[in-house]
Formats: C-alpha cells, structure tokens, sequence
C-alpha cells in the first residue's frame, strides 16, 4: 500500500499528530517484531492509580431509567458518586445483563483495580466471558465509565486525565449523516448543510447499502463520489463510510473509484469480520482504511493492526466496552504509527465521553465525529460551550466527565431491578 495522505493529515492538528508519530518511531526498538510492540503496547496499565493511595471501595452500582433514559450510578463506601449515560437505544434490550451479569460483580471491589476488574475479572465472573460481544460490552462501558467519572470526582481529575496524559484540548470534528435511501443529489445538500452550520474541517457520506442491503436508490454510490469532492474545496477532507457493503473485489473497485476523486477515507469497506478481505482491499488501494465501530475483540484489532488491513482505528466507546479497553487499542494503534478515531453510537451522552477519551490519546486522528449538542438530558457545563467554533470542540475541563446531570432530573429516575 502506497498509503497517501494528502488530505488524511493536512491541517496544524495533524501536523502535531505526524510529528508525534515520527517521534514515537524513532523510539521504538526498529527490528522488535510488530506483534510484539503490539503486545507490549496493549499491557501498559491504563488508569492512573497514583490518584488514589485510599482503598476506593464500591459500596452500590445501580441502573436507573426514566422516559427512555439509562442512568447508571456508581456509589463508593465514602460517599463519592459517579454516573454515565448508557447507550439508550441498546439499553432497553441489555438492562438484564447490566443488572444481572455486570453490576453485582463491581459492588465491593476496589475501583483503582478498574484495569483488571474490566480486563479479566468481570469476564471469568460467573463465566461472563461466554456474553462477550455488544451485548456485553455496552453494559461494561456503562458501569466503567461511570467509575470512572466517580474517580475523577475523587481525585478532582477529568476521565480523561486517568486514563492518560491530556494531549488535545481542541477537538476538530467532521459531520455525518446517514442518507441511504435518498437521491446524491439530496444527500449532497443535507451534508453541505451540515458542514456549513458548524464550520466543520471534515465530511463523512455513506456508500453501498449497509452490509448485504442493496442500495438505494441503485447507482447512488457512484454518482455521488465525484459529487461529494466537487463540492467542497481542497481544504475539506472527505471520509467515504461503506458499513460492510461490499465483498473484497467490489471494495477494491469502489475503493479505486474513491481515490480517483481524492477521498481521503474508506471506512469499513467489507464486513467487520471478514479479517482476510480486510487485509486484501487495504494491499489493493492507497486510500487509508477505517476500521469503522463494529469490531469488538482486541486481538482482532491486534491482526488488523499487525497486518496493516486498517491505517485508523475506531473502536466505539460502548460498543467496545468502555475507555481503558479502547485505550489499549489506541495504543497498539499509535505504537504502528497508526491514527485512532474513536466511534460514537447511541444517544446520551456518548459526545461527552468520545471529548474525554480523545483528550488522553496522543495519536488521536485529524478530525472526531459530532452529532449534535444532546437536548434530551439537562445538564451544566461551565468550561464549555459544547457547541462547535468554527469547527473546534473546546473540551469540558472539570473533574469527572466534566459536566454535571441536573439533579432534579435524576430524581425522576427509577432504580430498575429484575
């Protein structure tokens, strides 16, 4: 792969990252075996337990729900509290796993043993490990990341400052709409539209159908490609996201028909577990490859990272199970000299905690996913506006997530049980 980036680091953002990464190769061990820079990458501890000389004991981990809303709150035996906003399109049907499975492992423990009661011990509890998926991973990242904020709160730190050091404080975003269904032409002025509200640096437009979906109306990916870069100038990157359209050959040609018209990304071209078609396609083209949200396994990433198939990962902050399992992919990621741009699904709050994660990562890609300020949870930002500025996310600044849930709105909640 001849892996151009014209565009894909173009801007002050990315010439800091390509830096960054340069120094990071000069200091790698040059004839170390790539798995094994891998390896070492992803054992690093994540939280940053010298916050806490104190026992942190978790005295209650509680769900509660109030009008389509999942609220996880996290108690310490000293009285410190902690929540997350869950994944509440998912939620309504995981509940009993987040209740059952998940919450009454973490009551008890000590929370600055977080790396490990996340890694390994929630999985060997009760044989959890046979529910591994997005089934298991949303519930996990709701409990952790809720932990996570009672640990900031503690320590007077941010998440993001627990899980590392704080390398971006202005967040560039791109913006993204699903129009499958509707005419290029249609699809063209909803992301125009989009990009001029916010003064984003970045677009991203879907292509083909959506896994084995053909797509609608037929023809729609081919004659909006040169669409898309005809209408914006060269200082807008543009993504291209497929979600596991195509099998290998088609990726290959749409891929091509890509780089003809300078996208700088191809994100998810084949089906997130077709590992030998991803390493195929990425050999075939020199448009980088996105991992896209769907995998779930960090040693698939490890492969897809050691073989080259991808040039940025993106894990999902709940699809994947929370901040410390996706840091140690960001890690592998960044000891390959690779980009890392995490996913956002969901409602809530996710935005929130994609701004905190992105603060700690060092290799963190150009540009972040924004969908939009959350108008359904009252909450009070005061370092913040969380409102793009030409472009920029300015991160929240105080401890925890760095916002704080209207009280009287919690209060409406109910504690769910089963």
């Amino acid at each position: 792969m001849k892996f151009n980036r014209r565009q894909f680091i173009q801007t002050s953002v990315g010439a800091g990252l390509a830096a960054s990464l340069a120094g990071s190769a000069q200091a790698t061990v040059p004839d170390k075996p790539i798995f094994e820079k891998l390896d070492e990458a992803a054992a690093r501890p994540v939280l940053k337990r010298e916050y806490f000389p104190d026992p942190v004991i978790i005295d209650s981990i509680e769900l509660l729900h109030y009008n389509g809303n999942y609220l996880c709150r996290v108690r310490s035996k000293g009285g410190a509290e902690g929540y997350c906003v869950s994944h509440n399109n998912r939620m309504p049907h995981l509940f009993p796993i987040q209740l059952m499975r998940v919450n009454p492992f973490f009551e008890g423990k000590d929370a600055r043993d977080l790396d490990e009661l996340v890694m390994t011990g929630v999985m060997m509890h009760k044989n959890n490990y046979k529910y591994q998926g997005y089934a298991f991973w949303i519930p996990l990242a709701t409990a952790e990341m809720a932990i996570l904020d009672m640990l900031g709160r503690i320590a007077g730190k941010s998440m993001g400052e627990l899980i590392g050091d704080i390398h971006n404080t202005e967040i560039a975003i791109y913006r993204a709409n699903n129009n499958r269904g509707r005419s290029a032409e249609e699809s063209l002025e909803r992301i125009k539209a989009l990009q001029a509200e916010t003064g984003a640096k970045a677009v991203k437009f879907k292509v083909g159908g959506r896994r084995s979906n053909p797509e609608r109306p037929p023809g729609r990916t081919e004659r909006m490609i040169p669409m898309m870069r005809k209408a914006f100038p060269d200082d807008i990157s543009i993504y291209a996201d497929c979600n596991g359209s195509y099998d290998a050959e088609e990726a290959i040609r749409i891929g091509r028909i890509l780089q003809a018209n300078e996208i700088d990304m191809f994100e998810q071209p084949v089906p997130t577990d077709y590992y030998e078609s991803w390493k195929a396609v990425a050999d075939a083209l020199d448009i980088p490859i996105g991992s896209g949200g769907g995998e779930f396994s960090i040693r698939n990433f490890r492969w897809l990272i050691g073989n080259n198939a991808v040039q940025m990962v993106q894990q999902d902050l709940f699809y994947f199970g929370g901040m410390i399992r996706c840091m140690k992919v960001a890690r592998m990621a960044e000891a390959a000299g690779m980009l890392c741009t995490p996913h956002i699904s969901g409602t809530g709050l996710g935005y929130i905690y994609m701004l905190q994660f992105v603060s700690a990562v060092p290799n963190a890609g150009p540009y972040h996913e924004y969908k939009g300020l959350s108008e359904d949870i009252p909450f009070e930002c005061k370092t913040s506006s969380l409102r793009p500025e030409n472009g920029i996310l300015h991160l929240p600044r105080g401890i925890g997530s760095g916002i704080e849930i209207d009280p009287d709105f919690i209060k409406k909640h109910r504690i769910l049980s089963v």
